[in-house]
């Protein structure tokens, strides 16, 4: 079946997940972020992961929204920040992470050539509609489906099985595209064709189901759909 459908991941792959605590460090006041806002955004994002996967194996579900907090939490203790105004200003910020610059071009495109565009994500409803909002997208996509829906995290299959029951395509159809490449291998094993956005060069994971395609960038999607 030919793919009419572009599924995407929403954080680290339309949105740049370290833009929170970039763009904090570089206000007029974020003298306490400018050295160690990088160490503080891969830990962020770390123990956010890592807690998303620990609720969905304990069967513990919280919202994105409170898990992204308590991982800010374990973030700023480990470099030592225990700062109320920081941690609200960073929380405030994450609701409107920058995408990444060729995110507009790259779903223009993808509706030039007929395809569908939705968005699967862990993100709540309210985080991503803030998201698509700030970044002028909210319009490119026919669902954005959370997993709130499921109460699960990825990569769990009924998070991935909400794309067949709310547009109504086989997986055969849809090209699933992320930035993380454990999404990737869960919605490989679950039968979406899969576009792996490799942006840091990193080797593929070790895991029971590859990538279709490796990409350095979104602006090779559609591209790739294309061929």
């Amino acid at each position: 079946m030919p793919i009419t459908t572009a599924v995407f991941d929403a954080y680290g792959t339309l949105f740049d997940v370290a833009g929170a605590a970039r763009l904090a460090a570089e206000a007029p006041d974020g003298a306490a972020l400018r050295q160690v806002w990088p160490h503080l955004a891969a830990e962020w994002r770390r123990k956010q992961l890592e807690y998303s996967w620990l609720r969905a194996i304990t069967g513990d579900h919280a919202p994105f929204d409170d898990v992204t907090a308590d991982s800010l939490d374990w973030a700023m203790a480990a470099q030592g920040l225990d700062d109320p105004a920081l941690r609200a200003r960073l929380l405030a910020l994450y609701d409107h992470l920058p995408a990444y610059p060729e995110v507009p071009a790259t779903l223009r495109a993808l509706h030039t050539k007929g395809i569908t565009c939705a968005i699967l994500s862990n993100g709540t409803p309210a985080m991503l509609r803030a998201a698509t909002t700030a970044a002028g997208i909210a319009d490119a996509f026919a669902a954005v489906l959370s997993v709130e829906t499921v109460g699960v995290y990825k990569p769990h299959r009924a998070v991935y099985a909400m794309v067949e029951t709310a547009l109504g395509v086989a997986p055969s159809q849809v090209a699933f595209v992320s930035s993380n490449g454990w999404d990737i291998a869960g919605a490989a094993g679950f039968g979406f064709r899969t576009a792996w956005i490799n942006r840091a060069g990193v080797p593929v994971d070790r895991l029971p189901h590859r990538p279709t395609t490796v990409l350095p960038d979104l602006s090779e999607v559609p591209p790739w759909i294309a061929a």
